[in-house]
């Protein structure tokens, strides 16, 4: 599966998708009071054929009527995202994790709908009709494969974008033989290698933390409902894009590095729900999660393996020298000494070389005494 992402031309006519994700946020909320209500009355959750059921009836009064300007397959997509939502909160409960059941959204805040086989038409070139209106978008590229579904979708400024799932066979890609090395990721440093290279984060966010407190307090000051409280909102929503666009861009150009350098790379599994309890905005900020998957596509394309190590392995406090394990290693201490062969580690450079020979043991299939390590590509 693959998915292709184009920006719609801006157009006038681009107010008829608003209107439409405007439509399905309204069927999303009403989709969950119905779910909390049969909850209520009858102690059990509906599933999504019931509620497909109820929502087609309900297309068929004089009241609903209009919810059939947004297309069937649209509001089978809402029903079908509400069901697994709430299949994964009760699987949450069931297994003990902090959670909460799918909540109502702002309807202005809604940001997407999507088709699978009805309800578009790529035309020649640039142009494509959505459910009856022809658009324009900036196509970059050719569209490769079947295409599954189009998700059309609105972020905060008010842009479109077009997300084309594709189904492609692609010939799986030689593995190459090269150096490996593994990846410590860290606070201070955004990653540190086995090599003893040291990459450092931007932190685009902390950079723009002044701008972004000085864009929040015109918002603030500004009246409700006025066009001066748009233009606020708009410009801080752009400042938070840029940043994003800022992240993306060092991940995947790091990524590509990374994946031209070397031809095996392992990392550790990270607990980023945990990390992100402890330490807050910067882990956001720094975006491991996200640098990861991208890392596994690159990693896919040029040929590369990879493993990710158990998170609980212990790659800080272990000697990468002789292996002795330290019972006690502070967060705050950077530098440390073995006490039993008398080597000096730098405490990010040793967590990687340990990464990379556990990763390696386990991607050879030796028994290394850790979980099962899930595979990057």
């Amino acid at each position: 599966m693959k998915t292709y992402v184009f920006k719609l031309y801006n157009s006038r006519r681009n107010k008829h998708l608003d209107r439409k994700i405007n439509l399905a946020g309204c069927i999303y909320n009403h989709c969950i009071a119905v779910h909390r209500r049969y909850y209520l009355l009858f102690g059990k959750s509906l599933s999504a054929y019931r509620i497909k059921l109820h929502v087609t009836k309900l297309k068929k009064t004089k009241r609903f009527s209009f919810w059939n300007n947004l297309g069937s397959q649209a509001i089978q997509d809402i029903t079908e995202r509400i069901d697994r939502a709430y299949k994964l909160f009760f699987r949450n409960l069931k297994h003990g994790i902090r959670t909460a059941p799918p909540a109502f959204k702002k309807v202005r805040r809604y940001r997407s709908f999507t088709l699978k086989q009805a309800g578009y038409k790529l035309l020649s070139g640039n142009r494509l009709t959505i459910m009856g209106k022809e658009y324009k978008y900036f196509k970059s590229r050719e569209i490769e494969g079947d295409i599954k579904t189009l998700t059309v979708k609105r972020d905060a400024l008010g842009d479109f974008y077009l997300y084309f799932v594709t189904g492609e066979d692609i010939e799986p890609t030689e593995v190459r033989s090269g150096e490996s090395v593994g990846l410590d990721f860290g606070l201070k440093t955004f990653l540190t290698t086995s090599d003893g290279e040291k990459i450092e984060s931007p932190l685009f966010m902390r950079q723009a933390s002044g701008k972004i407190k000085r864009l929040s307090q015109k918002l603030s000051k500004k009246k409700r409902g006025s066009r001066n409280r748009t233009k606020a909102r708009l410009n801080l929503a752009r400042t938070h894009k840029k940043i994003t666009n800022q992240r993306k861009d060092f991940h995947f150009k790091l990524a590509l590095d990374l994946s031209r350098r070397y031809a095996k790379i392992y990392v550790e599994d990270l607990n980023l729900k945990g990390m992100q309890r402890l330490y807050g905005r910067k882990i956001s900020d720094l975006g491991h999660a996200q640098f990861v998957n991208i890392l596994g596509w690159q990693m896919h394309k040029h040929g590369c393996q990879g493993a990710k190590i158990d998170r609980f392995y212990p790659s800080s406090k272990t000697c990468s020298s002789c292996l002795y394990i330290m019972p006690e290693l502070p967060l705050q201490v950077r530098n440390w000494i073995c006490p039993e062969c008398n080597a000096a580690h730098d405490r990010d450079i040793n967590a990687a070389i340990n990464i990379e020979r556990v990763g390696a043991s386990t991607l050879r299939g030796e028994d290394v005494r850790l979980a099962p390590a899930s595979n990057l590509c």
